[in-house]
């Protein structure tokens, strides 16, 4: 009767490790992640044009900030960057004759997608939202401040080439990993996490800390390409 039991319970205990596996989650707990010396948090562009009564809002971005401020409890390194145009950016529609929001153009460095006109410097929609509260934050990246050229991600404008210096800044401070959260998924955040991996660091999305635009599948898109590039995908409760 014992050896009946015991073969029993070996078959219930593979059974659950069969479903555990199913559709490639589990169904035990994971260990969760403690940010240390050597990780870095990056907020993405929370500022007031992106959330809910910007120029150009994000659906729900203003829901994100709250659960940022408390994951950026967590680690002990935390860089804001935050787009800051001049006024007349060749990114923006109304700089190019005809063309209208969310239109794209030809630029020198490729394709570029027309947006309303957004976070132009020292203007109060290129504030950060002032629900954003993160005291210890070390550094703000101020981006897209070069006219000719956009730039979505934290280390590199759009032209591929014009450095922010952010990655010498965390390779400076011994920082090899950066978990990426806000605004928007699939543009900023997306070509940020992309460009880390690019720049030899490991990458983290945490996806409920963000929000997308999703134009024209661009949501799907950005996850697709990150998931090819190494990023991981994860969620705020992952974070210790």
């Amino acid at each position: 009767m014992i050896d009946v039991n015991r073969r029993e319970m070996l078959r219930w205990m593979g059974g659950l490790a069969l479903a555990a596996g199913v559709g490639g989650r589990t169904l035990f707990a994971q260990s969760k992640v403690t940010p240390g010396a050597h990780d870095a948090l990056l907020v993405i562009d929370v500022q007031n044009c992106f959330i809910p009564g910007g120029s150009l809002a994000v659906k729900e971005g203003d829901v994100i900030v709250p659960l940022i401020n408390r994951l950026a409890k967590s680690f002990q390194n935390v860089i804001l960057t935050q787009d800051w145009h001049t006024p007349g950016h060749i990114s923006f529609a109304s700089s190019h004759a005809g063309k209208k929001p969310f239109e794209t153009t030809q630029l020198a460095y490729g394709t570029q997608v027309l947006w309303p006109d957004h976070c132009v410097q020292g203007t109060e929609g290129a504030q950060l939202s002032a629900q954003l509260s993160i005291p210890h934050a070390q550094l703000i990246i101020r981006k897209g401040y070069h006219k000719e050229v956009d730039s979505y991600s934290a280390f590199i404008e759009a032209d591929g080439k014009t450095q922010t210096g952010l990655a010498g800044y965390l390779k400076e401070r011994g920082i090899n990993s950066v978990y990426v959260c806000g605004l928007a998924t699939d543009f900023c955040v997306a070509w940020t996490a992309l460009d880390a991996r690019k720049q030899g660091f490991k990458a983290a999305v945490i996806e409920d800390a963000s929000r997308g635009i999703d134009a024209q599948g661009s949501l799907a898109a950005a996850w697709d390409n990150m998931k090819k590039a190494g990023v991981r995908r994860m969620q705020s409760s992952e974070i210790a």
